[in-house]
């Protein structure tokens, strides 16, 4: 399982399971995620690997990327799940 920054995870455990998420950055054996709601991008979510399943898609976490933008992409990549 390779994740880099921008890779779009589902959460398999904890209360946030079967979410979607981006993940913004990578530590060790842990991977920092955000969705713009729940966990913005200012405040993310340390979350061992092991508790993530990668998808196959990818968003551009860029320097203008907002929390708004982010739910939208998320919420759509779920939509065509």
């Amino acid at each position: 399982m390779k994740l880099n920054k921008g890779s779009v995870v589902r959460a398999t455990a904890g209360r946030d399971s079967g979410k979607l998420f981006a993940v913004t950055d990578i530590q060790g054996g842990y991977c920092f995620i955000a969705d713009g709601k729940s966990r913005k991008l200012s405040s993310h979510k340390r979350k061992n690997v092991k508790h993530i399943c990668p998808t196959d898609s990818m968003i551009n976490l860029n320097d203008n990327i907002t929390d708004k933008k982010l739910r939208n992409l998320l919420r759509q990549l779920a939509e065509e799940e």
